[in-house]
């Protein structure tokens, strides 16, 4: 792949011996994409989160990075470069307040006291988080938490940024602001691998989908590509997506022409003729 910051060949990971998790996967990810990699639970969306970052290693095969295969020296790199958002924000925090917990990781890559304290302020700048900076994170609420745990990646400086199911228990607000912060970082050349069951997100986010089912990758392709495989969707017991199953019973009862599939809302308007406010 052109361009290609993050691959991995062949790589298995085992749980239990016999039962793969991830089972020869295969991948290049080209630097500034965004993919969704969706797949039923179980199906290794995790696991594979987990080596691409280096928390787990893989029993066989590779991880290159910026062309460079991974080994165990380079994985304190790997994590630096890849960071890892998890679903539930309180696994990723250990410090008595927002501050501390967000200058943790600076401070672990022994980088000097003003540059962690400077990257620490562009974070709680960047989430929106300056009022909270003295609060206990546990004690925030699940949105709250959410921007903490993503201003702990942004201080980091990290590449490449996965995310954990990140909208799972947010209120629609708290999603609102996730999507805002995900095209921000999209907009400084951020590389983006979100894991989610919500296929609504997904068509209307993403630039490429994986399906994952059984540990192996059983899709990898453009958003229509693969939602509009109904064999494909019922055997990763993934749904249509609403805006493009409303578009396709509009189009077959005439009441607008085909053309490209909508990905948003207003673009369903544009199509047909009119706007979202009218």
């Amino acid at each position: 792949m052109k361009n290609e910051i993050l691959s991995v060949k062949n790589v298995t990971y085992e749980y239990q011996p016999g039962h793969p998790a991830l089972d020869q996967i295969s991948l290049s990810i080209g630097r500034g994409e965004k993919i969704a990699v969706m797949g039923s639970n179980g199906a290794g969306k995790s696991t594979f989160f987990l080596n691409l970052n280096g928390v787990l290693h893989p029993q066989k095969g590779e991880i290159y990075y910026q062309g460079k295969q991974v080994g165990k020296k380079d994985v304190k790199e790997l994590r630096r470069r890849v960071g890892f958002v998890f679903q539930d924000a309180d696994n990723q925090m250990i410090a008595a307040t927002v501050e501390a917990e967000i200058a943790f990781g600076p401070m672990n890559l022994k980088l000097p006291r003003e540059e962690v304290k400077e990257r620490v302020e562009q974070a709680l700048d960047y989430m929106d988080l300056q009022k909270y900076r003295k609060r206990p994170p546990h004690y925030l609420s699940g949105g709250e938490k959410k921007r903490v745990s993503i201003a702990d990646i942004i201080a980091m400086k990290s590449e490449v940024i996965l995310f954990d199911e990140p909208t799972a228990a947010l209120d629609p607000l708290s999603a609102d602001m996730l999507e805002k912060v995900l095209a921000d970082l999209y907009r400084e050349g951020k590389t983006l691998l979100i894991s989610t069951h919500d296929v609504d997100f997904a068509y209307r986010w993403a630039d490429r989908i994986v399906v994952f089912d059984q540990g192996k990758i059983l899709a990898d392709g453009g958003v229509r590509e693969v939602f509009l495989q109904q064999r494909l969707l019922e055997q990763a017991h993934l749904k249509k997506p609403v805006l493009l199953a409303v578009y396709e019973i509009l189009q077959r009862q005439g009441v607008i022409r085909a053309g490209s599939y909508p990905r948003t809302v207003d673009e369903l308007a544009e199509n047909m003729g009119g706007t979202i406010d009218e």
